[in-house]
């Protein structure tokens, strides 16, 4: 049964046309702004070996991050319902995007590492046991098609 229904809303612009617009591969930048309201501007871009930019986001790099912080938010909250004391909370998560053939592409794995440090470090098996829920509670996990995988180290406070 759905509960409610939230609906977001962004605003997307092309910035690259370097004057001839989309002539040729290589005649426009593949920079854009994203938008959110109250949120400010993004800078986006393609990947680099794509012809994009490297001092911008691109789609590839928000998927991850997106992942990243939304098992975040997701472990803070079953960590709080399991009387868990999280004190700090670092991720380095690396995701595997495959190119096909024809083109197209997709990720095909996302993991992420979360290094989460604990006020009493007696409790990391419990603190680790936890991020297969909050995989399961995270909307944008929920939301790909292909596996999040996790490698978690929790440790005393440092």
């Amino acid at each position: 049964m759905r509960l409610s229904e939230h609906h977001y809303a962004a605003q997307l612009r092309w910035t690259g046309n370097l004057g001839s617009g989309t002539s040729g591969y290589r005649t426009y930048s593949r920079d854009h702004e994203v938008e959110v309201e109250g949120a400010g501007m993004l800078r986006g871009t393609a990947d680099p070996s794509f012809h994009g930019s490297r001092d911008r986001w691109n789609p590839e790099q928000l998927l991850l991050a997106a992942l990243a912080q939304c098992h975040l938010l997701s472990y803070l909250h079953v960590a709080v319902t399991a009387g868990l004391v999280v004190t700090g909370y670092r991720d380095t998560a690396t995701g595997t995007l495959r190119l096909n053939r024809d083109g197209s592409g997709e990720f095909t794995g996302v993991v992420l590492r979360p290094q989460v440090e604990l006020a009493d470090p007696a409790q990391a098996p419990l603190a680790n046991s936890l991020h297969a829920e909050a995989n399961a509670l995270c909307f944008i996990a929920r939301s790909v098609n292909f596996p999040v995988d996790h490698e978690p180290a929790a440790t005393g406070i440092r």
